[in-house]
This record gives C-alpha cells, structure tokens and sequence, in this order.
C-alpha cells in the first residue's frame, strides 16, 4: 500500500520551517530486529518486520544519519516485468495526516524515485507499480507522476511506465550507500 504524498519537488529533502536543503541517503534494511521498531502501532501504518522476507527494504535517512526520514518495500515481479511497490510511507514525523508541522518536505517523492531506481536495478527500465491507500491518493499519482490506472486487483491499482519514471529519476537526489542495516 502506497501512503505518500508528493508534497514538492525538491531534489534534497526540505526542512518544512527554514527551507534548508538537507541530503539524503538510501540504506537497505534486511535485519527484523530493528524493523520491529517501525509498525502500525506507531504511525508507520504497517509491520515492517513481516515485509522483510519478500520484499527489499530501503530507508530515505538524512545524510550521515539512521534518522529515518521514509520507507520503502519493493519487490521484483518479473511476470509484470516491474517493480513491485508493496508499502511505501513517510515516517509520522514527515506525515501531514499523523503531525501538523511537518518536519520535512519532498520525502514521498524520494521514495517513489527509490522504486524506480530499484526497477532500473532490476532491469525492468524503471516500470512500477503498486496499490494507492485510498482515492485521492490514487488521483494524485496520476495526476502527478503521469500514472495509469491498471485497476485489476484493486480499486486504485496504479503503474507508473518507464519515460514518466525517467522523470521521477531526474528531479530527485539522494546517495545509494552500501551500508545496510
């Protein structure tokens, strides 16, 4: 389930009160342990020790940091020949349904670019796809990633293809480390 908004397009994370750029870095998360932590109790909506075991987990952290900014679960679905967004969320601090100050903006678009370039990594040329959380969701990825609606297994069943997933690609800026946790 995808539970993002894309709230700007900045090519670093923005602190929402000063407007600083601050960078970013992605870390893959493979140990349950330290994902028992981030669970549907605590406003990451789901638990995402149980996604371990099926998908790839990457954290969007502030560079230098393990201060988790969002996360990301995606899987290789090599039938559809995409990326498989299985669940996708800004942490409760990043979140404007769970915090009314934010504390950073353009998060939900970094995670996105994350799937892309995992689908890159995959060698499906950055095709995705995934389940929107609800409608206004759903509509905003189509109105502004320029998604498709494919609609079979869900109601807000959504894909993203290759050249607006370039796009994506272009706006946002992060570093891949090969630490992982």
């Amino acid at each position: 389930m995808i539970n993002v908004t894309i709230d700007e397009f900045t090519p670093c994370l923005k602190d929402a009160k000063t407007g600083e750029l601050v960078q970013t870095e992605v870390i893959r998360i493979r140990r349950k342990s330290f994902l028992k932590k981030y669970n549907k109790k605590n406003g990451w909506y789901t638990n995402w020790a149980a996604l371990v075991d099926e998908n790839e987990i990457y954290a969007l952290v502030v560079e230098g940091s393990v201060d988790i900014q969002g996360l990301v679960a995606v899987a290789a679905d090599n039938d559809m020949k995409a990326a498989y967004i299985a669940w996708m969320c800004a942490s409760p601090d990043n979140n404007k349904l769970l915090s009314a100050d934010v504390r950073y903006l353009g998060v939900g678009g970094h995670l996105f670019a994350i799937a892309v370039q995992k689908s890159v990594d995959f060698g499906f040329g950055g095709f995705i796809y995934g389940f929107a959380a609800n409608q206004n969701l759903f509509k905003h990825y189509i109105e502004v990633f320029n998604g498709e609606m494919i609609g079979v297994l869900h109601p807000y069943h959504f894909a993203i293809d290759e050249a607006s997933a370039k796009n994506i690609l272009e706006v946002y800026d992060y570093e891949w480390t090969n630490e992982e946790i």
